[in-house]
């Protein structure tokens, strides 16, 4: 089984019932269930400035599922909750990101592992330091706190 961190966001149509929906959905894959999940954070929007604040949340999994498998799974999910991608940084539904899957570098056209931006991103750094612990090394960058640190 592989351990995978994905981040979850939503600013459109109620997000906090699109979160804890989606995290439903995501513990319902085959061969795949969360072991940890963090609180709900908000935070301001990246990009656009005339949308609403985002609920984000950084959830553990155990899944068999391959990366590719679990991406396309993801985007499944993020499909049902209407989840539109005309604008980046814009306003969504569901954003499902996975943030790390194993100690994995993976550099493809669909995929990068780890997620080349969480390392610049609170509202990813707080939740996964929730779920973790201070000792925690996201591959390839190192600690987590030393990001957490110099974010804050």
């Amino acid at each position: 089984m592989n351990i995978v961190y994905i981040a979850l966001g939503s600013n459109q149509n109620n997000p906090v019932y699109h979160i804890l929906k989606g995290m439903k959905q995501i513990n319902h894959l085959n061969h795949t269930h969360i072991i940890k999940k963090s609180s709900l954070y908000s935070s301001k929007p990246l990009g656009p400035k005339n949308q609403p604040d985002y609920i984000n949340a950084v959830i553990k999994i155990q899944t068999a599922l391959e990366p590719e498998e679990l991406l396309n799974s993801l985007q499944k999910i993020e499909d049902i909750h209407h989840r539109q991608r005309i604008k980046k940084w814009g306003p969504r539904t569901l954003d499902l990101d996975i943030l790390i899957y194993n100690n994995l570098e993976i550099n493809s056209k669909r995929l990068t592992i780890p997620h080349p931006e969480m390392t610049n991103r609170e509202f990813v750094l707080i939740p996964l330091f929730e779920i973790t612990n201070h000792r925690f090394n996201i591959p390839k960058f190192g600690k987590l706190v030393h990001y957490l640190k110099r974010n804050l």
